[in-house]
């Protein structure tokens, strides 16, 4: 029974993109997938941060990119409930580990909490211009998704900017710890593609 359903979704899914191919509806499976789990995780950092440092003066920066995170989220939400793509299935835990990542490098201070922020969207800039990359390969099919992905990487990008000039290259072992939330953020990207 589950293997019918799976097909007529597979199948619903080909006609809503207009994809004539398995593999381009595979695709586009995995990305609204991921691309949802990252927006969440991306959501409940900046909760995280703005739990701790909403009342200092770098509060409303961080609640402006919290808010573009939350439209990135919602704007996923829709799709794969219109496309009934399944989530992954670890959303409650990357639920309480975006909240936890964000609020912990924001209790080592604004600079820490900016080092996250730089390490999380150089990952998902780079992980959203590779989607680009694959979707162009048929662009009069993808070209919403391709469209939506370009706008989102290029407030990810300023959120990346933002962070840089907010000194996040001064953070107590800034490399040690971009480079550890940057592992984390290509490990959850590889799991939530799949699972």
């Amino acid at each position: 029974m589950f293997s019918a359903q799976r097909s007529i979704l597979n199948l619903m899914l080909r006609r809503s993109m207009s994809q004539h191919t398995s593999r381009p509806s595979k695709i586009v499976d995995k990305f609204l997938r991921v691309n949802h789990a990252g927006e969440l995780g991306a959501d409940r950092i900046y909760e995280g941060q703005l739990a701790v440092l909403g009342n200092t003066k770098v509060g409303p920066t961080i609640k402006h990119m919290w808010e573009q995170e939350k439209a990135h989220r919602e704007e996923f939400e829709k799709l794969i409930r219109k496309h009934r793509v399944r989530p992954t299935v670890l959303t409650p835990i990357w639920n309480v580990a975006g909240f936890a990542l964000g609020a912990v490098t924001a209790l080592m201070g604004e600079k820490a909490a900016f080092a996250c922020t730089v390490a999380v969207e150089t990952v998902i800039v780079e992980h959203y211009n590779d989607q680009v990359r694959q979707l162009m390969e048929d662009p009069n099919t993808n070209k919403e998704l391709i469209e939506l992905i370009k706008k989102f990487r290029d407030e990810e990008q300023e959120h990346h900017d933002c962070g840089i000039d907010h000194g996040a290259e001064q953070a107590p072992f800034y490399d040690a710890l971009s480079n550890v939330i940057k592992f984390g953020c290509k490990t959850a990207i590889k799991i939530s593609e799949k699972i």
